[in-house]
């Protein structure tokens, strides 16, 4: 062990002294050397001298990965497999059993199999628990046990799984996966067509084009994009799709950072689709950095009208940057700004609160700017639509009932208790099945707790160690049992949203995702508010000018 450690010791200790000396002694790097120096002597002697075997890699790992949650969540470390697993995110395919998969601690979930591939043909099903891939049990294996689903095209893995309290096996054939970006294209009306782009991956521009294409092509006049829930990815990409809808050499975004080099502008780079057509481009609080460089760019040269609700605020700009033996850090070196100015990231991870919690621009502080065409746009992180609507917005007992993933678990007990719905376009849960489900959270024991509940708590262990505690123990309980009210009533009070959660999720449990937007072509009311706006010219302009 001590060799292997001497190996490890001697590359950061000539480290420190190549770049010590190639510095000219700048205080500023002395300090870097310095810290370095003084690391690398604590993590040989913890090694050499600890009472318990200690193991280098792991104490390593946990040391970098300790300083980088000082910093913001998207500055992170990543070793080989990580790397791996990031080169699949961005370029849309893979190797595997063609599912989404959500990893747990003792188990991996299918969270969603996709129509024709690999998981699917097995025959499992959104719901289903894999607890053992092979003759390895998942709550034994230490590292991310979704990556022994993957493997070469052709090669079968067989997993274990429990549904609905029935343990059973599925063999399934790897195969090569391929997840577009842009999963979902056609008519809305004869007049009308949508887009949904997923992510920004590679070919997420490509894509979009050709869809953009084929919909004129059928008639279309007027196009709703759809970048809800699209989690951003590859910048280049973003500008790409920007330019489908604006001239060659128009700016999209700015990147600003302390270090020269990467302050940066992005023009257009092709000749446009199309700059007339009218867009109205769907966002909600879950569309991130991409995402929102398409959306701020587009409001911002009054190319699109843009609805729902305020994005994400992912504005930090990340740059991968290898490490020795294939691992690499990716680490955050400016920010997004839109084409009038406005900085996209809502979050200030630098100047955290009391609390050690990023910080985040009041409203009376936000900065006004201006469109292309004059408009007053505002910053305060992310995109702020034309027209926001309510039903894109999430309550926060919706988002503490989705944190508890029970809209899922929840779709998978209605998926084998009722039949498949006759018509996908008509399908509507009644009250009974909403009371229902509110059994189905006291059964699970949900209770989340407000921001004002936590701070009441706070409060009465203050007033206890005041001895003023038993004064006010009855006051404190009629707070309470008001607060807890409060929730149950909150509950009746986000019924429209959480049936729409539901309703969502159910039906993709019968159609794939395919049917779910053929489904929100017919019901939902963001895309049915698009069609509205550009069905009238007036109106559509009305946003615009």
């Amino acid at each position: 062990m001590k060799k292997r450690l001497h190996k490890r010791l001697l590359i950061p200790v000539l480290a420190v002294a190549i770049f010590f000396g190639g510095t000219a002694f700048k205080s500023e790097f002395f300090e870097i050397a310095k810290q370095i120096e003084i690391f690398t002597t604590v993590f040989k002697e913890l090694n050499m001298n600890y009472v318990d075997d200690t193991n280098p890699g792991d104490l390593m790992d946990t040391a970098i990965k300790s300083m980088l949650n000082d910093l913001d969540p998207y500055t992170n470390y990543y070793n080989e497999q990580d790397v791996e697993a990031s080169r699949i995110n961005n370029s849309g395919d893979y190797t595997g059993i063609g599912a989404n998969v959500l990893t747990l601690k003792d188990k991996l979930v299918i969270v969603e199999p996709y129509k024709g591939y690999a998981a699917d043909k097995a025959g499992l099903k959104a719901g289903d628990e894999i607890i053992k891939v092979d003759n390895v049990v998942v709550a034994d294996f230490k590292d991310d046990a979704g990556n022994l689903l993957q493997g070469g095209a052709g090669s079968e893995v067989t997993v274990t799984y429990v549904r609905q309290g029935k343990t059973d096996t599925a063999t399934i054939k790897r195969e090569a996966v391929e997840i577009n970006a842009v999963p979902h294209f056609s008519m809305i009306d004869d007049e009308t067509g949508y887009i949904v782009l997923r992510k920004f991956t590679r070919k997420a521009s490509s894509e979009t084009i050709s869809a953009v294409r084929a919909l004129k092509n059928q008639g279309a006049k007027q196009l709703i994009l759809d970048l809800r829930g699209n989690p951003g990815g590859l910048l280049t990409e973003a500008v790409n799709v920007t330019n489908i809808f604006v001239p060659k050499n128009q700016l999209v975004v700015t990147t600003k950072s302390k270090v020269k080099k990467y302050n940066k502008t992005y023009y257009t780079q092709k000749d446009p689709v199309d700059t007339e057509i009218p867009v109205v481009v769907l966002i909600d609080g879950s569309s991130a950095s991409a995402s929102e460089i398409v959306s701020g760019a587009l409001q911002d040269l009054d190319r699109a009208v843009v609805i729902g609700a305020r994005s994400f605020g992912k504005g930090l700009v990340q740059r991968p940057k290898p490490l020795i033996y294939g691992t690499q850090i990716k680490v955050t070196i400016s920010r997004y700004y839109t084409p009038s100015g406005r900085c996209i990231q809502a979050l200030d991870y630098w100047n955290r609160d009391e609390n050690g919690k990023a910080t985040r621009t009041k409203r009376e502080n936000y900065n006004a700017f201006k469109t292309k065409k004059g408009r007053t746009v505002y910053d305060g992180g992310g995109i702020q639509p034309d027209l926001e609507l309510e039903a894109s917005k999430q309550s926060p007992i919706t988002n503490a009932i989705l944190a508890e993933n029970l809209i899922f678990k929840y779709a998978t007990d209605y998926y084998y208790n009722h039949p498949e719905p006759a018509d996908i376009t008509q399908f509507e849960l009644t009250d009974a099945e909403f009371n229902s489900f509110k059994n189905f959270l006291r059964s699970n024991n949900f209770n989340f707790e407000t921001k004002a509940e936590k701070a009441f708590a706070e409060a009465f262990l203050i007033a206890k160690e005041e001895k003023i505690g038993t004064a006010i123990d009855s006051d404190y309980e009629d707070l309470l049992n008001a607060l807890n009210s409060y929730k149950n009533q909150a509950i009746d009070a986000n019924k429209t949203e959480i049936l729409a959660l539901l309703s969502d999720e159910i039906v993709k449990r019968y159609f794939y995702r395919e049917g779910l937007y053929t489904y929100y072509k017919a019901t939902n009311p963001e895309i049915q508010k698009g069609k509205e706006i550009l069905n009238s010219s007036s109106n559509y302009n009305g946003y615009l000018d």
